[in-house]
């Protein structure tokens, strides 16, 4: 039997993309196909999306969707996966990013604009949609993130019969919530009896995550060691309490990556392809990267740094231990932006070791490929991370992480300790705490294991042989649907 499940979320690769969610969200549907699931996804009717589709047909019209006009355009994620877009002019047709202005600011509706994109998965899942004269429907809504988290609780308290479609929200990263104030309950069109502790209340206003955590039928992180961090306050960012309520329905699915994209034996943008079989041909990168970004060409080993620039990845420790990492023979190579300190103290560390720190601000995604392929060894030193990408990127492209032992961090990779090293197991380089201390020392040990040429080719091998695709995560998310819908 074909399970049918509704993908809710607020981006999707390649039509739309902010960060790591919108890879899993463009990678589900061919991850479960597989596993005998069907997955529709509804996106937020953005210009760039809107224009993306190819002739568009509208299968269903809103007069009033919150307050606003909105269709459904109906049309094809690549893969041949249905897609649905929300076209809402008045919440998605502006400029700027998914979420703020042009100049960065959060637009101040997001809070209708994503409620809306609830409220219209619930009415899908309710059998809104009519083809060839019966109503369309869907086994499952699974929700992605704060964006999407309403449309379990529409779900929960709007009436669609007597059989509610079940619902799972996934978490991929529990410091954005989406709160707004009280005064945005009664544009909602939920009944009151939804203003509650175990609804969406939340510290007197709507909680929208919280609404989706309390009203799922079933809740999921990226992997299986931030399902257990965020059950304390550390973690939990205020929500620990609804997570340790909601008990044995909280699991840890691991994220994959897409093995055809992230492919160093077949990825075009590199000047020079290889496996784990020719690493010696990795060198051709190396070099390209170094002139790429101004540095000295050597032998020595040459760490990056693909990320967003905020204290969650750690990134305000890392001009501390530049000096460090010149001093121990290192270079780097980074690209990223965020937060303006971290910038201009990075260009200041660069300066002062020109020819050995090269920085770029923004994001290229044919460059990212360019330097997990030519970097020796990535530095992720988040503070949190509920799962992470560019560590399972790196493991791919024999680029080794460098990482805190936190989420899907300690999870992805085996730290080069003795025991991993004599059972030829190691994969990487582990360190406990985000400080210049603990960073440090990592870089040291990286960089005499880096030394040891035989040792370290091992490390590469055994990186790239690991299997991170979908395969395992999209088995267990359709195992999990099916005991929903049993």
């Amino acid at each position: 039997m074909t399970i049918k499940v509704l993908s809710v979320a607020s981006e999707a690769v390649p039509l739309v993309k902010t960060g790591g969610l919108a890879d899993v969200v463009g990678a589900l549907p061919g991850a479960l196909a597989p596993h005998g699931v069907e997955t529709t996804t509804l996106l937020p009717g953005y210009p760039s999306v809107v224009s993306a589709l190819n002739r568009p047909r509208a299968v269903h019209a809103w007069d009033s969707l919150l307050g606003t006009p909105a269709r459904l355009l109906s049309g094809t994620l690549e893969g041949g996966h249905p897609l649905l877009v929300l076209d809402a002019p008045a919440l998605f047709a502006r400029e700027g990013a998914p979420y703020t202005d042009a100049a960065g600011r959060d637009w101040a509706d997001n809070w209708q604009r994503f409620a809306a994109l609830g409220r219209a998965a619930a009415d899908i899942a309710g059998g809104a949609l009519v083809k060839r004269g019966k109503q369309q429907s869907f086994d499952l809504v699974h929700a992605h993130d704060w964006q999407a988290a309403l449309a379990p609780a529409y779900l929960r308290y709007a009436p669609y019969g007597a059989t509610r479609t079940p619902s799972v929200i996934t978490i991929h990263n529990m410091a954005f919530q989406g709160w707004s104030g009280p005064e945005v309950f009664p544009q909602l069109s939920l009944p009151a009896e939804a203003w509650a502790l175990d609804g969406v209340e939340y510290h007197g206003g709507v909680g929208m995550l919280k609404a989706g955590l309390a009203s799922a039928n079933a809740i999921t992180t990226v992997s299986p060691t931030y399902a257990r961090e965020i059950r304390s306050a550390t973690f939990g960012m205020g929500l620990e309490g609804v997570i340790v309520e909601r008990g044995n329905s909280v699991h840890g699915i691991l994220n994959g990556i897409d093995a055809k994209v992230w492919d160093p034996a077949g990825d075009l943008s590199l000047a020079a392809r290889y496996s784990h079989r020719s690493l010696d041909k990795r060198r051709a990168n190396k070099r390209a990267l170094e002139a790429e970004f101004g540095l000295d060409a050597g032998d020595g080993p040459l760490f990056i740094v693909v990320t967003r620039l905020t204290w969650q990845k750690g990134m305000d420790v890392l001009p501390e231990v530049i000096d460090h990492l010149v001093g121990i023979g290192g270079r780097l190579a980074l690209l990223g932006s965020g937060d303006a300190t971290i910038e201009r103290d990075l260009f200041k560390a660069a300066a002062r070791h020109p020819g050995r720190i090269g920085i770029r601000v923004g994001y290229d995604e044919s460059l990212s490929h360019r330097m997990q392929a030519g970097g020796d060894a990535i530095i992720i030193p988040s503070r949190f991370e509920p799962c992470g990408l560019t560590q399972l990127y790196g493991l791919a492209y024999g680029c080794l992480p460098v990482v805190a032992r936190t989420g899907g961090l300690a999870d992805t990779v085996i730290d080069a300790n003795p025991a991993a090293l004599a059972a030829g197991c190691a994969t990487g380089v582990q360190f406990d705490g985000v400080s210049y201390h603990a960073l440090a020392a990592a870089l040291t040990r990286t960089v005499a294991l880096y030394s040891q040429q035989d040792v370290w080719v091992r490390l590469q091998k055994n990186a790239m042989k690991c299997d991170f695709s979908w395969k395992a995560s999209g088995r267990a998310y359709a195992d999990l649907y099916a005991a929903l819908i049993a």
